[in-house]
């Protein structure tokens, strides 16, 4: 489900930026499937690297990671194209609400359930 709508995100960053593009459905899938896997194994280790430098940020410094997993992906498939890091940042933002959003409608319905419980 996660790969689905990392994709869906991965979809509008494409149709909303020039610098972002895919050449086929299946690079999108594969693209969306790498970017969960840096997610969870390289994106840890950058971010506890890099925390100095994200703390004396206040926290900005993220969305540099954020990109920086996205250019990664982008560099490792032929099919993705990512034309420089505000691109990478931007698609990653957009990915994050996109997920967020998705999250909020799912997780809602499980919430209002045991709001009325009681």
């Amino acid at each position: 489900m996660r790969a689905l709508i990392c994709g869906l995100g991965l979809w509008l960053a494409s149709a909303l930026l020039p610098g972002v593009g895919f050449t086929s459905i299946g690079s999108l899938i594969l693209a969306a499937v790498l970017l969960g896997i840096a997610n969870a194994i390289i994106r840890p280790v950058f971010f506890f690297l890099t925390l100095p430098l994200t703390i004396l940020t206040l926290g900005l410094f993220i969305f540099v990671v954020n990109g920086a997993m996205v250019g990664l992906v982008a560099w490792l498939l032929p099919g993705m194209k990512v034309d420089g890091l505000w691109d990478a940042v931007l698609t990653a933002i957009i990915v994050g609400l996109t997920g967020w959003v998705a999250s909020w409608f799912i997780g809602g319905e499980g919430k209002i359930r045991t709001a009325n419980r009681g």
